[in-house]
């Protein structure tokens, strides 16, 4: 049934509408039913972007006009943050997508509220898989723990903000939520290794190496997954090669870690 308004205003959407979505991990999208009703406009997805990694909380007007202008706002900012407001309120009107667009973005001096739950941005629901798999790991149930962090990684569906034209807070935004990424592909891995997987990881961490040439998490981890697999020559020719580059590239020796990993395996026999 099409829950779109004729002429009726501010319909409340059916009760069976299923709840809207935030994808922030990604392109910008503002999902109910498989549809995508984010704005296109540049400006309008870049202060809806602002209000979404916060929901919520008050989004200072200051630290949105930053965004959009950073040094350089133009003189009829207030009036012209008033009409991205308004063009954003109308798109919730338009679409149904809350009862009152003012209901659903208000404003509340110094700034806007988007209220909306944090469960409903994929940001949110990531990073609370991520501590579960943490909690999992602590406890020692790595396969669960491996779980749990894929299905955080599954959440990502290309670079954060992928068709938002990002100012100075939503670059450092996505710079943050990348490394965020990192961390828990790194503790997925770790996770697996510790379930026991050897062999099945090879292939992906040398991958993941060859695109991240001077990752030596990731070396370090292909290294041990190596070695583990009776493949010490393999490993060694990884450390040999990590250490090349980081020579070459930044005139630094491998970290401690890595060199531990040399040491034990040119201390281990010929595998048998």
């Amino acid at each position: 049934m099409d829950t779109r308004h004729g002429s009726a205003p501010n319909p409340i959407p059916a009760p069976s509408a299923s709840p809207l979505r935030f994808t922030l991990l990604g392109p910008l999208e503002l999902v109910r039913d498989g549809i995508d009703y984010a704005p296109t406009t540049p400006k309008l997805l870049q202060v809806l972007a602002m209000l979404v990694m916060s929901p919520g909380k008050i989004v200072h007007i200051d630290t949105i006009v930053q965004e959009l202008w950073a040094n350089d706002p133009p003189r009829s900012v207030r009036t012209t943050m008033h009409t991205y407001v308004y063009q954003l309120r109308r798109c919730i009107d338009e679409n149904d997508l809350a009862p009152y667009g003012e209901t659903m973005l208000a404003t509340k001096p110094p700034g806007y509220v988007f209220r909306i739950e944090p469960e409903q941005v994929d940001v949110f629901e990531f990073q609370a898989l991520q501590k579960a798999g943490r909690e999992l790991q602590l406890r020692g149930e790595h396969a669960e723990a491996a779980k749990s962090f894929r299905a955080a990684l599954d959440l990502w569906s290309g670079p954060p903000l992928a068709n938002v034209h990002c100012g100075p807070v939503l670059s450092a935004y996505a710079v943050e939520l990348v490394e965020q990424r990192r961390s828990t592909l790194h503790l997925r891995i770790e996770a697996d290794i510790a379930a026991g997987m050897r062999h099945e990881l090879i292939g992906e961490l040398r991958s993941l190496v060859t695109a991240n040439p001077l990752d030596e998490a990731l070396h370090g981890q292909l290294i041990r997954v190596l070695g583990r697999s009776g493949r010490r020559s393999d490993a060694l020719a990884t450390y040999r090669q990590v250490r090349s580059r980081l020579n070459n590239e930044l005139g630094v020796e491998p970290c401690d870690e890595l060199q531990i990993l040399h040491h034990d395996l040119l201390s281990e026999g010929e595998p048998a």
